[in-house]
Order: C-alpha cells, then structure tokens, then sequence
C-alpha cells in the first residue's frame, strides 16, 4: 500500500469516539491519553501503534513487541459504562483483580468503569503498564 492509500488511523478513531454520547466520549479520550502516557514513561514499551481492531480504538506494542493489545470502547451505552480491554487468554484480569479488587472486571477480558465517575488512574496506569509488557513479562 503505497503512503497516499493508507487510512489515516487517528482520523478512524475520532469518528469511533465522537460516534459515542458524553460522557462515554471523553472518558474513552482520557483513556486514550493514559495509555500513551504510561507507554511513554515505561522502560522497554518503545512504539505504540493506534489502530482498530473489531471496530475498536486499539493499542499495540510493535517495536519491541513487550505487550499485548489494548482495546477501548463502550461497554454497555445505556449505563454509561467503558470497557478496557486485553486479549482473553492472558492472566492479565486474574492479576487485576488480585492487585485492584474494587475493579470491576468481565470475565478475563476487560475492566469496566464507570464514565460518570472518576478514573482510577493511579490502578489504571499500573494495569495499562502490565498490559504493555506482558510479553516482556513471560519471558523472565
């Protein structure tokens, strides 16, 4: 695909978050911006590549390849609820829920919150940061 043919990944994202009613948008862009922030302050994370997966805003570790994939989008509208997602067949919610228990959890693939609410962002940074080096992790 030559550089003129390639979609413009952030412009994909905004429409996503902007197709949300507050406060679920603005919740899902503070998230955004956590994810960047952690990476960008945690030793051996390097790049993060923005993309969709599944028609979600998702977040991935390319250059090394420390973590697994962060997902974000709305989780159930109608009570103003985000989801944080992983991959499903990780223990990274098992760890969450031991290390974060006042978490609300689904299943082992993802954190919900509350978008009426105040972000737990210090547990938050820490779940975000142990996503990104998941793989980094495993190899210890």
């Amino acid at each position: 695909m030559n550089e003129q043919s390639k979609p413009d990944t952030f412009t994909e994202v905004t429409a996503v978050f902007e197709g949300y009613p507050q406060p679920i948008r603005d919740t899902l862009w503070e998230l955004r911006e956590l994810i960047f922030k952690t990476a960008a302050s945690t030793p051996g994370v390097g790049e993060i590549v923005e993309t969709l997966k599944w028609g979600q805003p998702s977040y991935l570790t390319v250059k090394p390849k420390s973590g697994t994939t962060i997902r974000l989008d709305a989780h159930n509208v109608n009570q103003g609820q985000i989801g944080l997602y992983v991959h499903c067949q990780t223990s990274l919610i098992a760890t969450f829920r031991q290390r974060y228990p006042h978490l609300t959890t689904e299943g082992s693939r993802a954190i919900v919150l509350d978008a009426h609410a105040p972000l737990p962002t210090a547990a938050l940074r820490d779940c975000i940061q142990l996503a990104l080096t998941y793989h980094r992790g495993k190899q210890k």
